[in-house]
């Protein structure tokens, strides 16, 4: 039966970096991994069994490639739901499923979901647009300081829009978003849940995540984090009944904040391998794109023990640098030992764009902080 499920036809929508290591990971247990993707630049081109150019957003080219495979997962959200729809109709499996795809890539949705079940999040509105937002400030019923999140097609950073001031209300983004209160965060942490279709659940420790002061992008992140036992234990505890609730199967990554006050907020989710999971390659007994696709093969889970400390550093373009990467002082990192630099493989840089991850270890966590620090202050990603 084993053998049956590791001979399945994997389709993958998207073909960036989150793909690639998809494939790399499905390579050691000979899996057949399909991609669709726009062209052949994307990373996951250069790994994967097959690669079909195609619109992961278009209904046919999704359809047509999804009639082909055994089963078929997603590495980034912004794909046609209705295609996948349609093939979970024919009985094919489709993971993250796109009834919880369809409250997932929507965050106002994603926010009723959570307000629905009782589940701790901050407060937050609706707004068609950034003139109703407007409106709402200058009749007193929105208050500075907020966060505007437009309601689709965010990612990396995008689609969120800070209002501290006033005068940050000229940099409103127009679509339908939501607000949402300022919270008074102490740690920004994640928390990444695997399920299979038999039921099983596994979950990883949390991690501690720190961002780019400008770009809103992940720069580091830690584990374990630097947060009690009783926290990480209702961390997880959230993170499990969050993915239980919408019934994914696969993975499901759950950013959280923890306030001042050492209360933990459901911030936003992801159901797929996630930026706050790449330490799991080096790091933890069983990766977590290894256990991707244990958990859509409806495969035993993996064992998410934590071996070593670990930092991850994301390696971004440069702010004054684009045009062809060149990785400055790479072979300086390499000296080091427990350094593991993860480059994605595409071939032109531009500021902030995510070029590739290292992942530092140690035998412990100062250790692994002290080499990450190093690393960061070294490895520059230039044209």
């Amino acid at each position: 039966m084993a053998i049956d499920k590791l001979r399945q036809k994997i389709g993958i929508l998207g073909g960036g970096q989150l793909g690639k290591m998809l494939c790399q990971a499905g390579s050691k247990l000979g899996l057949d991994i399909h991609i669709l993707e726009k062209d052949t630049s994307f990373p996951a081109a250069q790994v994967c069994s097959t690669f079909v150019c195609g619109d992961i957003t278009n209904y046919d080219d999704v359809f047509t490639f999804g009639k082909e495979m055994d089963i078929i997962t997603i590495e980034i959200e912004n794909v046609n739901v209705e295609a996948l729809e349609a093939l979970e109709a024919l009985g094919k499996k489709v993971y993250p499923q796109p009834a919880a795809l369809k409250i997932i890539r929507d965050k106002a949705k994603q926010k009723m979901f959570y307000e629905s079940g009782d589940m701790p999040t901050s407060n937050f509105e609706i707004f068609k647009n950034k003139i109703e937002i407007k409106n709402a400030v200058n009749s007193g019923t929105l208050s500075i300081p907020f966060v505007q999140k437009l309601r689709t097609d965010g990612y990396d950073g995008k689609g969120v829009h800070v209002v501290s001031e006033p005068s940050k209300l000229e940099g409103l983004l127009d679509g339908g978003s939501i607000v949402e209160n300022m919270v008074d965060i102490a740690k920004e942490i994640a928390v990444i849940v695997a399920r299979n279709p038999s039921g099983e659940v596994a979950v990883y420790p949390p991690v501690e995540m720190h961002f780019h002061p400008t770009a809103n992008l992940v720069e580091y992140l830690f584990c374990p984090s630097d947060i009690t036992s009783v926290q990480a234990k209702e961390a997880e505890k959230l993170a499990i009944e969050v993915a239980s609730r919408l019934d994914v199967v696969g993975l499901l990554a759950v950013e959280m904040f923890v306030t001042k006050d050492s209360e933990i907020l459901i911030n936003e989710v992801a159901p797929r391998p996630h930026n706050s999971g790449h330490h799991t390659i080096e790091a933890s007994v069983t990766s977590q794109y290894e256990m991707h696709l244990r958990a859509i093969l409806d495969l035993p889970l993996g064992d998410t023990t934590l071996v070593r400390p670990a930092v991850m550093v994301n390696l971004l373009g440069e702010p004054e640098y684009a045009g062809p990467v060149i990785y400055k002082n790479i072979a300086e990192c390499l000296k080091l030992p427990g350094v593991y630099p993860h480059l994605y493989g595409k071939k032109e840089t531009k500021p902030f764009r995510k070029m590739g991850h290292v992942t530092i270890v140690g035998e412990s966590l100062e250790s692994a902080i002290e080499k990450a620090k190093f690393v960061q202050n070294t490895l520059k990603v230039i044209a």
